[in-house]
């Protein structure tokens, strides 16, 4: 069964999954490589074979969604996936992302929207914030769907859709704070690790734990795509040669944001920032 590393982009997914691949199937914790991948997104190509000969069609995929991973939980093992998509449902058609029978658990990472939006706007290259703006709002917001960029479809609609969604999915939920990983990282990674061995039976040794989370610190991942470059960074950013590692702990808001773009966020998002203590 599947336990997913869930967040909107740009919530600091990439990160975990890069802890818990250097953790779980590196043999070498001293030597952190941002292109190994053990831990596969969700959704890829390879997991719609012979399914449907045209994913990138969005109905298309969500049709086949929990048939793919019917397929994919065929081996009775307990695997991870990353994805960006939220916990969509399409009543019309009776199609959803995914569901318990193959879904053990979920870990979802959320940050705050006042730090996304500038993420935002580096990383999908909009022009300025108010067009970030309205990415982050957008409740039909859809990426990817090409061979060039993300692949196939990832239907994310708005940051509090995503966020609001995968809290109804009640079957062992972790929700994981982007701004507690970076403050207190070792007791976060540890709310990690403690809920993988309880629901998967996976075993840590915590040594390697504290290792791992020291070698996989922003500055030592924003270093290493520096010399060898990040898979995992857009096909259109490579172009542009900007990075995917960014600003981490130096996007913040309040040095970044007008008072105008932070009210408009605080204001359409007000319900679920309160609930998660962001104002």
């Amino acid at each position: 069964m599947i336990i997913w590393l869930a967040s909107y982009p740009k919530s600091g997914n990439t990160w975990v999954r890069i802890f818990l691949d250097t953790l779980l199937f590196s043999q070498n914790r001293n030597e952190v490589d941002i292109n190994f991948n053990s831990i596969d997104q969700f959704p890829l190509r390879t997991h719609f074979k012979n399914l449907t000969d045209n994913v990138n069609d969005i109905n298309e995929f969500a049709k086949n969604c929990i048939a793919a991973q019917d397929t994919v939980n065929l081996d009775n093992k307990t695997k991870i996936f990353k994805t960006h998509n939220a916990f969509w449902k399409q009543n019309d058609n009776n199609y959803s992302f995914t569901n318990k029978e193959n879904t053990l658990g979920v870990i979802y990472i959320v940050r705050d929207p006042r730090n996304i939006i500038t993420s935002v706007l580096n990383y999908f290259n909009k022009k300025n914030y108010d067009e970030a703006l309205e990415f982050l709002q957008d409740t039909k917001t859809i990426i990817g769907g090409s061979e060039l960029e993300f692949g196939l479809p990832t239907i994310i609609s708005s940051w509090s859709n995503h966020y609001n969604s995968w809290k109804k999915f009640n079957k062992n939920y972790l929700l994981i704070k982007y701004e507690n990983l970076l403050h207190n990282p070792e007791k976060e990674f540890f709310k990690i690790t403690n809920f993988l061995n309880l629901i998967g039976n996976y075993k840590f040794n915590e040594n390697d734990i504290l290792q791992t989370i020291e070698n996989t610190k922003f500055d030592k991942l924003a270093k290493q795509e520096e010399s060898l470059g990040f898979m995992g960074n857009s096909q259109t950013n490579k172009k542009l040669n900007k990075k995917f590692f960014n600003l981490g702990p130096n996007n913040m808001w309040d040095d970044l944001l007008n008072k105008e773009i932070q009210e408009k966020i605080e204001n359409l998002f007000k319900k679920e920032m309160q609930e998660l203590g962001y104002i």
